[in-house]
């Protein structure tokens, strides 16, 4: 199934909250919920566009490359240095396990633990 953008940045939100040791908050804007390990960013889920209704997650550069040739609806980050994060929005292809899996990778990545493509 298919998500709407609200479902995917609520998929999301469950997801990181789940995760050990995480934080979140507001730091840039009030329209972006910034979810972070360490002090480090994983996910930036954007709030302040019905029409863009995203999530920006880092990722290994060629995996993210892959998913933006693959994934209509996945583009290189937006805010962010495009080589390492990607931003993920409603489309074709895009589902819980889908958007678990990014996060969780991302959340990976960025505390350092070893990178694992769908873990």
């Amino acid at each position: 199934m298919t998500l709407s953008g609200d479902q995917l940045q609520q998929i999301a939100r469950n997801t990181a909250a789940a995760l050990e040791g995480v934080s979140n908050g507001r730091p840039f804007t009030p329209h972006l919920d910034v979810w972070k390990i360490r002090n480090k960013v994983f996910l930036i889920i954007t709030e302040d566009d019905p029409d863009q209704q995203i999530i920006t997650v880092k990722a290994d550069p060629h995996h993210g490359d892959a998913l933006c040739r693959d994934y209509a609806s996945v583009t290189p980050g937006r805010y962010l240095n495009k080589q390492n994060w990607i931003s993920v929005g409603y489309g074709r292809g895009i589902t819980t396990r889908f958007i678990d899996n990014l996060v969780q990778d991302s959340y990976d990545l960025a505390s350092g633990q070893p990178w694992k493509q769908g873990s």
